[in-house]
């Protein structure tokens, strides 16, 4: 099951890299109307959220700064940054940075049991799958974005 997940892993983040590729600086940062966050939030909150499901951010994991939590995390907003927010470029060379350690976790690390559910998932593996599902999800919110953003 562990190379299943990697290859989900390795799918999702070249589609939703694909879709940020070609968004301009303007509209990283431009809120459309009936949507709740921007592209640059999305890119942020994918890679928290990885790094929460998968490295025990921001307890267990030196990778990001503790602070993604606040600007990326559940519940934030873009409107609510400060004014020294990542770049958007930053956060996707660290999504790329982050695909490379997802590689590396070892495979009998996905049979572990979680110390409690996650999401219904009752196994790393399984939070690695949503974790997965979750990152496509994005990538598809970004989709729907850029689409009303090139009208």
């Amino acid at each position: 099951m562990n190379n299943l997940i990697i290859s989900q892993f390795g799918i999702t983040h070249n589609a939703f890299m694909n879709e940020i590729k070609d968004v301009s600086e303007k509209q990283l940062d431009e809120q459309p109307e009936g949507f709740h966050n921007t592209i640059h939030w999305h890119i942020g909150h994918v890679l928290t959220t990885n790094e929460q499901f998968l490295f025990g951010f921001p307890d267990n994991t030196e990778n990001l700064p503790e602070r993604y939590k606040n600007l990326f995390g559940n519940g934030s907003k873009p409107a609510d940054w400060p004014e020294d927010v990542p770049s958007a470029d930053e956060l996707a060379e660290q999504l790329n940075n982050q695909l490379k350690r997802i590689k590396q976790i070892p495979s009998e690390k996905f049979d572990e049991k979680l110390p409690k559910m996650v999401l219904g998932a009752q196994t790393y593996g399984e939070l690695a799958a949503v974790a997965a599902f979750h990152y496509g999800n994005h990538a598809g919110r970004i989709n729907a974005m850029k689409k009303v953003l090139n009208k």
